[in-house]
């Protein structure tokens, strides 16, 4: 198991499977995983030889990382609750 997680191509797996949950599921929970496992592709590629707890505990941080990105970016994004202060039928 252990050498499967030092393997890039794991990694892009895992996050094409990820980012198709996110697609196939309400919200937006699974597209940080799926960045966070993109994000592990490099760090694969550049270190060959990095120990299984150390790419999940890597993973993690890059996924925590980038939902919190993502947290910030999609809330700037919304319009909020709409209030209405004048009602259309009272002319």
């Amino acid at each position: 198991m252990a050498e499967l997680l030092t393997s890039w191509w794991v990694w892009v797996s895992a996050a094409l499977v990820l980012g198709l949950i996110e697609v196939l599921v309400p919200g937006n929970i699974f597209l940080g995983f799926a960045l966070g496992a993109l994000g592990m592709v490099p760090v694969a590629m550049i270190v060959p030889g990095i120990n299984g707890p150390l790419a999940l505990a890597l993973f993690a941080s890059l996924s925590l990382v980038a939902w919190i990105i993502l947290r910030v970016f999609f809330r700037q994004q919304s319009s909020g609750t709409r209030i209405v202060s004048r009602d259309i039928n009272e002319d």
